[in-house]
């Protein structure tokens, strides 16, 4: 790729940046220069193969401050009265084409087998920071489910809705937020449920009580406030069936970096 890594597809220069996180991705030219890079970075992504890792760094690269961006806490009534109880009966539940549906309280999902990583998050606004993240490994929790054959994505419902804000859509755009990835990634190591950063529990901002890390892909792909995963063999029941809010509104599905 004559020196340019994946990620410097998206970084390099700015050139291939989106509107941010926060807008509806730009029309025309742009947005098919952007389509043409996640066809190159899925096709590079399987070539290179399913176990490829992210680049990790060490706890002397985490950044001073790591930028709350999209959503920065839920206003339901459901989120804010697990809130309120510090999410001592939050409950994650882990149904669709599982043979085993399952409901995890915070503290089993800690007391679970985890993965500690330390990675760098990029956002289509064009601003990246490094964080630790711990969490359950996603195909962990997959396996225990015991999914059903004809299972081919996994769905992440989230309790944050966007309620029609101008920066994120308008009117049009009143959603709860939900992201979806392949079993490919769902199964990658460094795929995991997120519920500690830097050492200590996800802060509300940062997407408590857990969020994903989807470590090669962009920043919307990390969907924060997961209420819910459903496993599926398709993603049309979901908002346009475009695989997530923001793809929904004209975002590639596979932001791969």
């Amino acid at each position: 790729m004559n020196g340019m890594s994946r990620r410097g597809l998206f970084t390099a220069g700015g050139g291939l940046l989106l509107a941010g996180c926060d807008q509806l991705a730009s029309p025309g030219k742009l947005k098919s220069i952007v389509q043409s890079a996640e066809m190159a970075s899925l096709r590079w992504q399987r070539l290179v193969g399913r176990d490829a890792l992210a680049p990790e760094f060490s706890a002397a690269d985490l950044s001073p401050v790591f930028k709350v961006n999209g959503t920065r806490e839920p206003m339901e009534a459901e989120y804010q009265q697990h809130k309120a109880e510090n999410f001592a009966n939050w409950q994650l539940a882990i149904t669709g084409l599982v043979d085993n549906p399952m409901r995890l309280g915070l503290d089993e999902l800690r007391r679970m087998p985890a993965r500690t990583q330390i990675t760098r998050h990029d956002c289509v606004e064009g601003w990246s920071a490094i964080g630790q993240w711990t969490g359950v490994p996603l195909g962990l929790l997959l396996k225990a489910a015991a999914m059903k054959t004809n299972a081919r994505y996994v769905v992440f419902r989230c309790a944050d809705n966007y309620g029609g804000e101008v920066a994120k859509g308008g009117a049009q755009s009143k959603s709860i937020y939900y992201e979806s990835i392949d079993l490919i990634d769902a199964f990658h190591p460094q795929t995991i449920l997120a519920h500690s950063m830097n050492g200590a529990p996800l802060s509300v901002g940062h997407g408590a009580p857990v969020r994903m890390r989807i470590e090669r892909q962009l920043g919307y792909k990390q969907a924060k406030y997961v209420m819910g995963i459903d496993v599926v063999a398709s993603l049309a029941g979901y908002g346009s069936g475009k695989g997530g809010y923001w793809e929904d509104r004209g975002y590639e599905w596979y932001a791969g970096i």
